[in-house]
C-alpha cells in the first residue's frame, strides 16, 4: 500500500451556520451541499460536516464537537496571515510559533473553530523565501 494524501476529514458541528461562517468566511474554503450533506472544499480536499453525532455511517466510534486538532498550509507569509485574521476579527490562540510539519519547519498561528477544535494555520517560510 502506499498512501498518497488525505482525501477528506469529518467535522462534528454543534451550528452549521456558525461553522460555515468560520471555515467559510474566515479561512476561505467553498462550501458545496448535495442532497443535505454539507462539504468544505479547498485544494484538493474536503471536510465533510455532520450536523448530528454519528450522522452517517460507518463514523468513528465516538464522535464529538470540538476534539479535532488540525494543521492546514497555506501560502503567502505567517505576518500577512495573521494581519487577514486579524482584519476578519479572528481571536488568535497562539502564534507565531516555529512548528515542525510534514516537510520540515513552519511558522503557525493558532485558532479554534466555532466548537472549539485547534486549527493550525502554516507557512513553511523557505516556499515563501524562494518566490
Amino acid at each position: 500500500m502506499n498512501i498518497q494524501r488525505i482525501d477528506h476529514v469529518v467535522i462534528t458541528t454543534q451550528d452549521l451556520a456558525k461553522c460555515l461562517a468560520f471555515y467559510e468566511g474566515v479561512l476561505g474554503m467553498e462550501h458545496r451541499e448535495m442532497n443535505g450533506r454539507h462539504a468544505l472544499h479547498f485544494g484538493r480536499t474536503k471536510f465533510n460536516i455532520h450536523t448530528v453525532k454519528g450522522e452517517f455511517q460507518p463514523a468513528a466510534r465516538y464522535p464529538t464537537y470540538g476534539s479535532l486538532d488540525l494543521c492546514l498550509i497555506v501560502e503567502g507569509t505567517i505576518e500577512g496571515i495573521r494581519r487577514e485574521l486579524e482584519a476578519k476579527g479572528m481571536p488568535v490562540e497562539l502564534g507565531i510559533v516555529e512548528r515542525t510539519g510534514a516537510e520540515g519547519r513552519i511558522d503557525s498561528i493558532y485558532l479554534r473553530d466555532p466548537d472549539g477544535n485547534l486549527v493550525e494555520i502554516g507557512v513553511y517560510p523557505e516556499r515563501t523565501e524562494k518566490r
